[in-house]
């Protein structure tokens, strides 16, 4: 778990360039995938739209490892949540369209820490975010067309 530590200038500095690595066209290409197609409620469905050796698969695995490695930092304690929180609601729009098939992933591929950063650093900011405001993330995944 991330400790609560003042931001820095280098909390700044690292946001900075992970929103200039969001805008690598790859990555772009990927996001706008993930934002446009991931809409699935099963690791089944999931393979139908993004099967293994597709782009879409890559496009997958892209989107989902970065946010997880921008949960590994928040988790180490190198970036600090509370700045992260007040910019980085893509990362719980990725944790929102993934959450419900989750388990399945994790059992499927015998890795129980699958995604275990992302889910983590998510929870927490869902309910920094409720504790803000009680009914934006409902209203949040609603929007996004998450369960």
């Amino acid at each position: 778990m991330a400790t609560a530590t003042p931001a820095s200038y280098d909390d700044v500095n690292l946001i900075l360039r992970l929103y200039e690595m969001r805008r690598e066209e790859k990555m772009r290409a990927a996001r706008d995938w993930f934002a446009g197609n991931c809409k699935v409620t099963s690791l089944d469905e999931l393979m139908k739209i993004a099967p293994p050796g597709s782009s879409m698969n890559a496009y997958y695995r892209q989107v989902t490892s970065y946010w997880e490695m921008v949960a590994s930092f928040i988790e180490s304690g190198v970036l600090s949540e509370k700045l992260f929180f007040e910019s980085g609601r893509e990362l719980l729009f990725v944790y929102a369209r993934i959450a419900p098939f989750l388990p399945e992933v994790r059992a499927a591929y015998g890795d129980p820490s699958a995604h275990a950063n992302l889910e983590a650093v998510a929870q927490r900011y869902i309910a920094w975010w409720t504790a803000k405001s009680p009914d934006a993330y409902a209203a949040f995944k609603k929007r996004i067309g998450a369960q």
